[in-house]
């Protein structure tokens, strides 16, 4: 229930951006407090459940960065924008991640897009055995990656309470061996899902999700549920690096987050939703 309207939230935000830069320059600071006017209008909102990452263009590649009053660059209607929010509502707490171009990207924005996605993908259809832990799991979403050469430094995911810490242990994915790393998954544990990559001075991509870890149809064997409900950008997503189960996974995802969010809003917005939803 929270992430379908942490959703309608989201829909309402960036419809309200991307018409907006089309016009003039926002700030991104701007944009982070329309965020939390847009959560507000939500049942049982209580407020940010962190202060919200919005970073244009290089500003995408400083992995903690937020934007003041004072100190925000403006979002132009060009370029790579990365957002990642949240929210704590009585019924859950929030954390997503969107990266969408306002324009044509560049090749190279694309494929690293695409490889990001393809990690988020594995982890997220990811089946293991009851005992594997967070250092186990965290290859998946980057094996993509590795096998281009690249990288990103910092954990994929972490826990998430339930109206409490935003960052939630013990469980996570991460390498190394602290307790993120080492913690073993069971069922009913909500953990993000965040891979990326960053390029210093030019773009950051992340795409993050909640997932709940749930028991499989195989004995002894646990798996993930996507549970955040919002569309994962299509446009600078390269078609040709994707498989066949992967077009379908982000095809079905955006389907049903369409399908999920649309009740909660009027016409213009279910159209403009209905767009990012499209297939590829």
């Amino acid at each position: 229930n929270v992430m379908i309207k942490d959703g309608a939230a989201l829909t309402h935000a960036f419809y309200w951006l991307e018409h907006t830069v089309t016009e003039r320059r926002v700030k991104e600071s701007e944009f982070a407090a329309k965020l939390a006017e847009c959560r507000a209008l939500q049942a049982d909102y209580k407020g940010e459940s962190f202060d919200a990452i919005v970073g244009s263009q290089g500003n995408g590649a400083i992995i903690h960065y937020h934007p003041t009053p004072t100190i925000s660059a403006a979002i132009r209607n060009e370029g790579v924008l990365l957002v990642d929010s949240g929210g704590q509502f009585l019924d859950g707490t929030t954390d997503i991640t969107r990266t969408i171009s306002f324009d044509t990207p560049r090749g190279d924005i694309k494929k690293a897009y695409t490889l990001v996605l393809r990690g988020h993908i594995g982890l997220a259809t990811a089946t293991f055995p009851i005992g594997t832990n967070g250092a186990q799991l965290d290859i998946l979403a980057r094996k993509p990656l590795w096998d281009n050469g690249m990288n990103y430094l910092h954990g994929t995911g972490h826990g998430v309470g339930f109206f409490l810490n935003v960052h939630e242990g013990p469980q996570g994915f991460a390498v190394g061996s602290t307790a993120r790393a080492t913690c073993k998954f069971e069922a009913g544990m909500i953990t993000s899902n965040e891979p990326g990559y960053y390029v210093d001075n030019d773009y950051g991509i992340r795409i993050e999700n909640l997932i709940l870890c749930k028991e499989s149809k195989n004995e002894n064997f646990l798996e993930f549920e996507t549970i955040t409900m919002f569309p994962i950008s299509t446009d600078l997503v390269e078609k040709s690096l994707m498989t066949e189960q992967e077009i379908k996974w982000l095809n079905d995802y955006n389907r049903e987050s369409y399908d999920k969010i649309s009740p909660l809003l009027d016409e213009k917005h279910k159209k403009w939703l209905l767009e990012k939803c499209r297939s590829i």
